[in-house]
C-alpha cells in the first residue's frame, strides 16, 4: 500500500507539472496573439473544482491524465468533442476565435505547448547542473566493468572483469549510459566493441540479446547484458545488519565496508547479488574495512530466500558528494542532455516503426509512469528526480508534435494543409479524421495500461 500511495502520488505530481507547463505554452501565446481562451485545464471529464477569472475558467476535472486549453473556435480541444462529434463553425465575425487568426499564428500556439516542455527540461537540468550535480564521492573516470555475469551474452563476447570499453557499436569513449542506448538501439545485433584490458587493446564481437530490459537498479545486469558497470571505487556499506541472518553469524556490523568478495573487489551491491546467485549457496570469504582497520577475513554462509540468495544486509549508497558546475558548463551539459535525450527518443521510435524493437519493453504508460516516479521518490539524492522529470518533459514535447490528430502536430499537419489548398477542410470530415483517431488513441492507452500491469511484480513472478 505504501508503494502504491507513493507512486500514485508522484505520478500526479510529475504530471501536474508537466501538464500545466505545456498548457501554459499554448495559452501565453494563445494570450499574446489576442486569442480568447475559455477555459484552461487540468484533466478530462466533469469539471471537479476552479475558478472563472476574465473570459478563462481555471479547471481541475475528474480525470487527472492530461489536460487542455480550450480556445474560442478550436473545434476539437476536448477530445470528447472528436468523438461525439460536436464541433462547431466559428463565426467569422469573432475576432477572438483562434480561426479568425492568420494560420502562421494558430502554428505558433500549436508549437508553444511542446516548446514549453522542452524549455522546461533545459531549465530543470541547468538548475541541477548549476546548484547540484551529485557525483560519487569516489569517482570512476572511465567506463570500467567491475563484474561480468557467467553464461550472459557480455561474457560470451569476452568482456571481463576490469575491462575498460573504448568503444561501443558506433560510440568512441562512450559512458555507461551510451553503452546502455546502444544495446537497446541494436537488439539481436551484433557490434564491434573495443576494451582496454591490462594496457592492451582487445576487438571484440558483442551480439546483444534479442531483448534487454530495463536500466532500473533491480535489473541493472539485464539492462547492460550482463555486464555490472564500476560506478565508483568506494566499499560496498553495511547500514543495518538484520539478527540471525548469515551477515550477522559472520560477524558483520553497520559501518563496516566490503572491501573485497573471494578476491573481486565489488563497490556496488548489485554486483555482489548476481555472484552469489551464481555460486548457490557457495561459501564466500569477505575482506572488511571497520572503522579503517582491514579485518582478518570472515566467512559467510549465503541463505536461499524467494528473491535468491542473500547475506542479511542493508547496504549503504554509494557516498555522493555535490559538485555545481560553472553556469557556462551547466547550459553546454543542459543542452547536451536535451538533445541526446530528444535524439534517443525519435531513434526508439523509429525502431519501434521499423519493428526492430519491441513496444512492450520500450514504452510505458500510466502505470509505468508511475511506478518510475515511486521509485525515483523514494530514492536518496536528486540526480534520477531530474533526470526522469526533464526526460519525460522532452518526451511529452516530442511525442506532441507527432502529426496526428487530436495532438499539436495533427493541428499543424491540418493547418498545413489548408495553406497549400488555400481553403478549409470540411468540418464532417474534421470530425470524422478526429473521431477515428481518438479512439486509436483510447487503443493505445489500453494497450500502453496492460503493457503496464503486466510488468508489476504479481505478474513478473509468475513468469518461469
Amino acid at each position: 500500500m505504501h508503494e502504491f500511495l507513493v507512486s500514485a502520488l508522484a505520478f500526479i505530481v510529475l504530471i501536474a507539472v508537466m501538464v500545466v507547463v505545456h498548457e501554459f505554452g499554448h495559452f501565453t501565446v494563445a494570450k499574446l496573439c489576442k486569442v480568447r481562451v475559455e477555459a484552461f485545464s487540468f484533466g478530462f471529464g466533469p469539471r471537479l473544482f476552479g475558478f472563472k477569472y476574465g473570459d478563462t475558467d481555471y479547471k481541475v476535472c475528474a480525470l487527472p491524465l492530461g489536460g487542455y486549453v480550450k480556445m474560442s473556435g478550436e473545434n476539437f480541444a476536448e477530445l470528447s468533442d472528436a468523438a461525439a462529434g460536436t464541433a462547431t463553425v466559428t463565426p467569422i465575425n469573432d475576432p477572438g476565435a483562434l480561426t479568425s487568426h492568420p494560420r502562421w499564428q494558430q502554428m505558433l500556439i500549436g508549437l508553444a505547448g511542446p516548446t514549453a516542455n522542452f524549455i522546461l527540461a533545459f531549465v530543470l537540468m541547468f538548475f541541477y547542473y548549476s546548484w547540484i550535480n551529485e557525483v560519487p564521492a569516489v569517482e570512476v573516470k572511465e567506463t570500467a566493468v567491475e563484474w561480468v555475469i557467467p553464461g550472459s551474452a557480455a561474457a560470451q563476447a569476452g568482456i571481463q572483469p576490469g575491462d575498460i570499453i573504448r568503444r561501443f557499436a558506433d560510440a568512441d569513449n562512450p559512458d555507461w549510459i551510451e553503452v546502455f542506448d546502444s544495446l537497446h538501439l541494436n537488439p539481436n545485433q551484433m557490434v564491434q566493441v573495443t576494451v582496454e584490458r591490462g594496457g592492451k587493446t582487445l576487438q571484440l564481437a558483442f551480439h546483444i540479446p534479442a531483448e534487454v530490459k530495463t536500466n532500473d537498479l533491480a535489473s541493472l545486469a539485464d539492462g547492460y547484458a550482463g555486464m555490472l558497470p564500476e560506478f565508483t571505487a568506494s566499499p560496498i556499506g553495511v547500514n543495518q545488519v538484520q539478527p540471525g541472518t548469515p551477515a550477522d553469524q559472520a560477524g558483520l556490523r553497520a559501518g563496516d565496508g566490503i572491501q573485497s568478495v573471494d578476491g573481486h573487489a565489488f563497490h556496488m551491491v548489485y554486483s555482489l547479488l548476481p555472484y552469489m546467485q551464481e555460486g548457490q549457496g557457495k561459501p564466500i570469504t569477505l575482506v572488511v574495512v571497520r572503522n579503517g582497520v582491514a579485518l582478518a577475513p570472515i566467512v559467510a554462509h549465503p541463505a536461499k530466500t524467494d528473491d535468491g540468495w542473500k547475506l542479511g544486509f542493508v547496504p549503504v549508497p554509494p557516498p555522493m558528494r555535490r559538485d555545481p558546475l560553472p553556469l557556462k558548463t551547466s547550459v553546454i551539459k543542459s543542452r547536451q542532455f536535451c538533445v541526446e535525450n530528444s535524439t534517443l527518443l525519435v531513434q526508439v521510435l523509429q525502431h519501434i516503426f521499423a519493428r526492430k524493437i519491441s513496444v512492450s519493453n520500450n514504452l510505458a504508460g500510466p502505470l509505468g509512469i508511475a511506478r518510475a516516479a515511486g521509485d525515483v521518490a523514494e530514492t536518496k539524492g536528486w540526480s534520477n528526480k531530474f533526470n526522469l522529470a526533464a526526460q519525460i518533459s522532452i518526451s511529452l514535447g516530442i511525442i506532441n508534435l507527432f502529426p496526428f490528430p487530436i495532438l499539436d502536430g495533427g493541428m499543424i499537419l491540418f493547418l498545413l494543409i489548408e495553406g497549400t489548398i488555400r481553403r478549409e477542410i470540411n468540418i464532417k470530415v474534421k470530425e470524422y479524421i478526429y473521431q477515428v483517431a481518438f479512439f486509436m488513441l483510447i487503443a493505445l492507452f489500453a494497450y500502453l495500461i496492460f503493457n503496464d500491469v503486466t510488468k508489476l511484480p504479481f505478474f513478473t513472478h509468475l513468469k518461469p
